[in-house]
């Protein structure tokens, strides 16, 4: 585990509590020592982390700001260019490219878990934190899907539901559902601070909800949005485009009526998707077609709950 924050500490505690031997490695001496103290292996150095891992041949997970990852594998080129890479940043293609460039002998299979909160560090971590959330593990052009089973029996194990797609598929769906929310929650936390003390002394439960992320480390929303920058555009043009014709009602017939009734419509769409009925699925990962069901299974909005010899059991929504 290189990086030890809130994903890395969460993953590293929850790897751990499943039985797996799992070690870290941090840049920050005060979190190494902290988590040594609660009982956790952590390297002397990345270094050190990366030749263990060699030795091992065990998978090694990427759990540092985008901004981090290229010295990371640059490292892993060097010293652990055989082993199974995977990660847990916000965005896929970006690492795809740079695993590509740099070190094409490890296997990679990208992963993001679809959890956290707007603490960081290893004080934030938490063993709990990925039970039931879904875990994306990507399946491109070449993707050996021994490798990817064995990306997605970690996820499994720590209690994740693991959502087969593309790099590109990961990144407009986050685009949409994660970074433009957060750009969202900083223009509207600097417009509510804007109003001055009367204004925030009136903000209450919509205003808490709507800027919450708001409160996460600007660095690392700057690395995941910015990151992203290709899947996030279309997004933040599609939001202008809705507020500039809710501009332009307001103004003309001063009526939100459409933007608002869109807006509920999405808001139940969402919350069906908790409550949809769901059928069994069953995929043989021997199969020629294997990678196609997998990901035919996530662009559904289906999960991966299982893996037992070389079937993958999932379920998909009904509706789908």
């Amino acid at each position: 585990m290189i990086g030890i924050g809130l994903i890395g500490g969460s993953l590293l505690r929850a790897t751990a509590k499943a039985g797996r031997t799992i070690w870290g490695a941090t840049q920050s001496e005060e979190e190494a020592e902290t988590a040594r103290a609660d009982g956790y292996d952590i390297a002397s150095s990345t270094e050190e982390a990366l030749k263990r891992a060699a030795a091992r041949e065990a998978i090694v997970v990427l759990a540092v700001p985008l901004t981090a990852v290229e010295a990371v594998i640059r490292q892993v080129a060097v010293i652990a260019p055989g082993c199974l890479l995977t990660d847990v940043v916000s965005v896929k293609q970006p690492v795809a490219e740079l695993v590509e460039r740099i070190a094409p002998e490890a296997g990679y299979v990208g992963g993001h878990p679809m959890a956290g909160t707007t603490r960081s560090g290893w004080p934030a971590g938490d063993a709990e934190l990925f039970t039931g959330a879904a875990w994306v593990a990507c399946i491109d052009h070449g993707t050996d899907l021994t490798h990817w089973r064995q990306v997605a029996e970690l996820a499994l194990d720590i209690g994740a539901e693991v959502v087969p797609v593309t790099a590109a598929q990961h990144d407009a769906a986050v685009a949409r559902i994660s970074h433009l929310p957060h750009l969202f929650a900083a223009v509207l936390a600097g417009i509510g601070a804007e109003g001055g003390p009367l204004t925030l002394s009136l903000a209450a439960g919509s205003f808490t909800d709507g800027t919450r992320v708001a409160a996460t480390r600007p660095e690392l929303t700057r690395a995941m949005t910015e990151g992203n920058r290709a899947a996030l555009l279309p997004a933040v043009d599609a939001a202008l485009g809705m507020l500039g014709a809710a501009r332009g009602a307001l103004a003309s017939t001063g009526s939100l009526g459409a933007t608002l009734n869109n807006g509920h419509q999405g808001a139940l769409a969402f919350a069906a998707t908790k409550q949809d009925s769901r059928t069994k699925v069953r995929i043989d990962l021997a199969a020629e077609d294997a990678a196609e069901a997998l990901l035919a299974l996530g662009e559904q909005g289906g999960r991966v709950t299982a893996i037992a010899d070389r079937v993958a059991t999932g379920s998909v929504p009904i509706s789908a």
